[in-house]
Parts: C-alpha cells; structure tokens; sequence
C-alpha cells in the first residue's frame, strides 16, 4: 500500500479517496470505544501525517529549489477532511449518546456510568471511559451541560457540536467511484 500511495502514476486525488475510504475505515474499526490517552493520540496524528506524506509528497522550495518535507499545518491544509482524532471523538459522542439513551437495565449503560466494585490500586486512580467522555463533552464546547441529560433528548444532542459527525466524516459503507 505504501507505494501505491506514492506512486506517480495515481493521481493525488484518487490517492485520498483511497485512504478516506480504504485505510481510514481500517484503523479506524470500532473507534467509538475507546479511550484516547495524549499517547494514542499523538500516534494516530502521525499514522495521519505519514500517510499524507506519502500522498502528496516532497515540494520543491521555490527560493533555494531544494526538496523539502510538507509542514504540519500545510498538510493540514490540503487534506480537506477533519483530521483523524477530531473523528474518534466526534464517533465516540456519537455512541455516547445512543448507549445513555439505552437506559439503567443494558450492561453498556452500566458501563459507561457505573462504579467498579472494589479497591483500587495507590497511586492516581485509572480512567473510566466515562472520565474520556465527561472531558470530551467539555472540550467539544458542550460546557456546563449535564451530558446524560443533555444525551436523552436526541435532537439537543445532534445539534451539540459534540453530538455530531464532523464535516468530512468516514463511512465504512462508502465505495471507490
């Protein structure tokens, strides 16, 4: 895969659709629960930089003529889709909302908000999944909200920006044209 995506025989679009609708729906499998940590983060930032690397490749310096990488941000730029981890998050609200909806009988529900039984370990206390989505919620601009309550009401939810699917979203049921 690696060379076909810096072939220069591809076209540069082609190249996207193929990693928008091939690779992206790969890493990506059931993203929705998982718990994104600064590390995993971070890491999916460079799976993404690496991969748009490759698809558009080295730009010739118009002053000094040299080949140079692309920045950050000019990558950025030219992939017109949200980046990788702005999805995770957008999918993860998403199924946030669908399993509060489910209501106190469905052992999902009891999951995401329920209390593990037990001691825990000293030292600073591990993250529940609920922890990942309370701070989610605050950082998609749903601030001094209840996200349970908020979640219960499905239009409310779908207009909070944390609610919904961002612009250039990935579906696993999207073909190449």
């Amino acid at each position: 895969m690696p060379k076909l995506l810096s072939s220069s025989l591809l076209p540069k679009n082609k190249k996207n659709k193929i990693y928008r609708k091939i690779i992206l729906p790969d890493v990506l499998c059931a993203c929705e629960t998982w718990s994104l940590t600064l590390r995993k983060e971070r890491k999916l930032r460079v799976f993404e930089n690496r991969v748009l690397r490759r698809i558009f490749g080295p730009k010739r310096d118009e002053v000094t003529g040299e080949w140079r990488k692309l920045h950050n941000e000019v990558l950025n730029d030219l992939y017109s889709s949200s980046n990788i981890v702005r999805v995770v998050r957008s999918r993860s609200m998403r199924r946030v909302g669908h399993v509060v909806r489910m209501g106190d009988s469905r052992g999902v529900y009891r999951v995401l908000v329920g209390k593990p039984e037990g001691k825990r370990l000293l030292g600073r206390p591990w993250w529940r999944w609920k922890d990942h989505t309370k701070i989610d919620v605050q950082e998609e601009a749903c601030e001094g909200m209840d996200w349970i309550d908020v979640t219960q009401d499905r239009d409310r939810w779908g207009t909070c920006e944390c609610g919904n699917e961002l612009s250039g979203s990935i579906q696993c049921w999207e073909f190449l044209d």
